[in-house]
């Protein structure tokens, strides 16, 4: 009997600031680009440039949580900036099968908070309080684990 493959669901993943693990509802920018460099030879015999590939970038990337009453881990981290220095950490965020176990990881390296938001605190509403941190960072690694 065939063994059916599907893809990973989503919502599974965990994320990872050194050893401690902190839960966030929503992880985005995850995304590495390839810039293209665009070149012509002056003695080409072609009218156009030829692209290349060249640096890579990386987008930020954005963590949303529940805020917990007493909790203040992120604007703890976001308050050590001092003139030109900050303290950056490695984060692992990792995609979990229905065993926990990290099918893909995403190392995020020395990142820092560039921005902190509170919640939208509306009277009329009911939604969880949310809150909102930006990183840079210098790199992003993935890899998968074998199946």
């Amino acid at each position: 009997m065939a063994v059916e493959i599907y893809p990973m669901v989503g919502f599974h993943y965990a994320v990872r600031a050194g050893l401690a693990q902190i839960s966030f509802s929503e992880v985005s920018g995850l995304d590495i680009e390839t810039e293209a460099v665009e070149y012509r030879h002056a003695a080409s015999p072609e009218f156009n440039k030829i692209k290349m590939p060249g640096l890579r970038k990386f987008s930020n990337i954005t963590l949303k949580r529940g805020i917990v009453a007493g909790d203040n881990e992120l604007f703890q981290w976001f308050n050590t900036v001092s003139l030109n220095k900050i303290e950056r950490r490695d984060i692992t965020i990792s995609l979990l099968d229905e065993n926990h176990v990290p099918v893909v990881n995403w190392k995020i390296k020395n990142a820092f908070p560039l921005k902190v938001s509170g919640p939208a605190l509306k009277s009329d509403g009911n939604e969880v309080a949310i809150e909102t941190i930006e990183l840079g960072h210098e790199g992003i690694e993935v890899s998968n684990s074998p199946v």
